[in-house]
C-alpha cells in the first residue's frame, strides 16, 4: 500500500505560500504488507492519503510534517508501519522528501515481528505550471534505502528505484484530478522491474473537508504475485490553516491472491 498523490486541499503557508501540496507516503515497511499491494515491502510512493501522487510542491522556505500509520490485511496477516514524513520546499519549484519508519508485520500463527522499517529520499520538480489551458507536470525520483530489517520481514535489504512522472489538473467548483505514473527498478532477489500507474479524482466539499478516490494498477513486480490492481476512497479535513487530518480506506480488486486485502492510511499533518 505505499508512499506519496493526495487530494488537494487549500492550505496557507506563511508568508502566502503556494497551496500546492506535496508528495509522500510510506505504504509501509513490512514484507507482508508490501507484498499485498505488490510493492515488494518497499515504502509506496505517493502522496497522502492515497497511493497515486500528484505534482504539487512544498513553496519555497516551507516545510509539511506528518505523523502517520498505514497498513493491510488479508487472510491471515495484519502488516504496515507508523511513520513521520517531512518534505521542505528547497528551491522554488524543488522539494525535498523524507520518509522513516517503524514497521510491523503480524502473521496468523506466527511470530509478531516489529524495527526499523525501510526509509524513502526524494526530489519532486515541478517543471509545468498549470493555467486554464494546460496541467502541471512534475518528476519526482525517489530511492528506497534498506534500513529495516530484512531477515524480520521489515525491509526489503537492498536498494530500490522509482521514476515517475506526476500531472494534475483543476477546475470548476473544487474540482480536480491527478494522476500518472513510473518505473520501478527491483533490485531484490525474486522481483524484476516493473510499473506503476493510478488516476485521482476529488471535489472539495466545503471550505474544510475535501473528498476523492483512486484507482491504481501494478505490472507483474515478481515474487510470484503477478499484476494487481486496487482502489482508495479517502479525504482530508482541515482544522485551520496548518492543522489537516487526512485518511483512506481500500481493498484490492484484480487477482485472486489480493482480492480480500483491505488497506488503511492515517494522519495528522502540520504545515508551516
Amino acid at each position: 500500500m505505499a508512499k506519496t498523490a493526495r487530494v488537494q486541499t487549500k492550505k496557507v503557508y506563511p508568508s502566502g505560500g503556494s497551496t500546492s501540496l506535496s508528495i509522500g507516503r510510506l505504504l509501509t515497511g513490512a514484507w507482508a504488507a508490501g507484498a499485498l499491494l505488490g510493492l515488494a515491502a518497499r515504502p509506496a510512493v505517493a502522496g497522502a492519503p492515497f497511493i497515486t501522487d500528484d505534482p504539487g510542491i512544498v513553496p519555497y522556505g516551507h516545510n509539511e510534517l506528518y505523523v502517520a500509520s498505514q497498513g493491510a490485511h488479508t487472510p491471515g496477516n495484519w502488516s504496515g508501519d507508523v511513520h513521520i514524513e517531512y518534505n521542505r520546499g528547497i528551491y522554488p519549484n524543488v522539494m525535498a522528501h523524507v520518509i522513516v519508519s517503524d514497521a510491523y508485520n503480524d502473521p496468523s500463527g506466527g511470530l509478531r515481528a516489529t524495527g526499523r522499517g525501510d526509509t524513502e529520499l526524494g526530489i519532486k520538480y515541478q517543471f509545468v505550471d498549470q493555467n486554464a489551458s494546460i496541467p502541471a507536470v512534475a518528476i519526482f525520483p525517489l530511492a528506497e534505502v534498506p534500513s529495516g530489517n530484512e531477515t524480520k520481514h521489515l525491509g526489503t535489504g537492498h536498494t530500490m528505484y522509482f521514476l515517475p512522472v506526476w500531472a494534475q489538473k483543476d477546475w470548476g467548483e473544487g474540482w480536480e484530478t491527478y494522476g500518472g505514473g513510473g518505473y520501478w527498478i527491483d533490485n531484490n532477489a525474486g522481483g524484476k522491474n516493473h510499473w506503476f500507474m493510478g488516476w485521482e479524482l476529488s471535489k472539495a466539499l466545503s471550505e474544510q473537508l475535501t473528498f476523492g478516490g483512486e484507482i491504481f494498477h501494478q505490472t507483474d513486480p515478481g515474487y510470484g504475485l503477478g499484476a494487481n490492481s486496487g482502489f482508495n476512497v479517502g479525504g482530508i479535513y482541515d482544522f485551520d490553516s496548518h492543522n489537516h487530518l487526512l485518511f483512506s480506506a481500500g481493498k484490492g480488486v484484480q487477482n485472486v491472491d489480493l482480492t480480500d486485502q483491505l488497506m488503511y492510511y492515517a494522519a495528522y499533518e502540520w504545515t508551516w
